[in-house]
C-alpha cells in the first residue's frame, strides 16, 4: 500500500480539521499517524495516510485545491515504502522541561548537547507564557535515552547548560504504563 504525507498550514480557525478529514473520509483514506499544533498563530498538521485504492498523488491533489482559497497551505508527498513504520526505539522515554527567559539559541543548545550523547527527541514543543512584560520561554521534549545512558547522566549534563543558558531544566523518566 502507498503512504502519502499530507501537511496543512494556516492561519488558525475553527473548523480545519473537520474540512481535512472530511476529504480524507470521502475518499477512503485511512490516517495511519498524525500531528496537530498551533504555532504562533498559524495551525499546522501532518497526517500519514493511505487509501489501498490509491497509488499517486495525482489522485487526489486536487481534491485539496479548494482549501488554498481559505488561506490554507496544501503539501502531499509521497512516502518511500517503510516510511510510514514507526522505529523501534529501545531505550528509556524520559520528559525534558526547559523554563526560562526568551532567548535565542535554547532550542539549538540544548538539542545539541542530547544530539551528542546519541539522544533521539521524539517529540519538542515550545511556547511563549506568562505576560508581554514578563514573557517566559517553554520547551517540552519527549527523548528516548540509549541503553548506555541513565537520567541521573543526562541531569548532570543540563546542570551545566542551566547555568549556561540561565534556565530552569528538569528531566524526569516516562514510565509506560499498560492498560
Amino acid at each position: 500500500m502507498q503512504y502519502f504525507a499530507l501537511t496543512i498550514i494556516g492561519r488558525d480557525r475553527p473548523g480545519i480539521v473537520a474540512q481535512v478529514t472530511e476529504i480524507l473520509y470521502r475518499l477512503g483514506f485511512n490516517i495511519a499517524d498524525s500531528s496537530c499544533s498551533i504555532l504562533g498563530g498559524q495551525f499546522s498538521m501532518i497526517l500519514i495516510i493511505s487509501n489501498p485504492n490509491i497509488t499517486s498523488k495525482d489522485q487526489f491533489e486536487e481534491d485539496f485545491r479548494h482549501l488554498e482559497e481559505t488561506n490554507l497551505s496544501v503539501f502531499i508527498r509521497t512516502m518511500k515504502p517503510g516510511g510510514e513504520i514507526s522505529p523501534e526505539l529501545e531505550g528509556e522515554q524520559c520528559m525534558i522541561s526547559v523554563y526560562g527567559a526568551d532567548k535565542p539559541g535554547i532550542v539549538y543548545q540544548v538539542a545539541k548537547v542530547l544530539g551528542e550523547h546519541q539522544i533521539n527527541i521524539t517529540d519538542l514543543n515550545t511556547k511563549l507564557i506568562g505576560t508581554p512584560e514578563k514573557p517566559v520561554y517553554v520547551m517540552m521534549i519527549e527523548a528516548i535515552l540509549p541503553a548506555a545512558i541513565e537520567v541521573a547522566a543526562m541531569e548532570n549534563w543540563m546542570t551545566a547548560l542551566k547555568k549556561q543558558l540561565q534556565v530552569d531544566i528538569s528531566v524526569r523518566s516516562l514510565i509506560a504504563v499498560e492498560l
